[in-house]
């Protein structure tokens, strides 16, 4: 970046430049057309959202499917 001017000089700039997508699907009579610009900024946090998300849900899973597990302090009390 120049730092006088604040943006990204001209061998930084591919990098730096929007990326782009798009999608066009038909299926029967409906049909469907998506385009989508993002900034690496923006695929970076959308990145850490999705990773973010799958992280709680394998924990929530986890919990949910695991049996009753016992604090090995508080078993012992009750036995005394």
């Amino acid at each position: 970046m120049d730092a006088s001017l604040g943006t990204p000089t001209s061998s930084h700039a591919p990098a730096l430049a929007p990326q782009a997508a798009e999608l066009d699907a038909r299926l029967g009579s409906a049909s469907l057309h998506v385009r989508v610009h993002m900034t690496p900024a923006g695929l970076l946090a959308v990145g850490g959202m999705v990773s973010g998300i799958l992280l709680s849900v394998a924990a929530l899973v986890w919990t949910a499917t695991s049996v009753r597990r016992r604090h090995p302090i508080a078993s012992a009390w009750r036995r005394r």
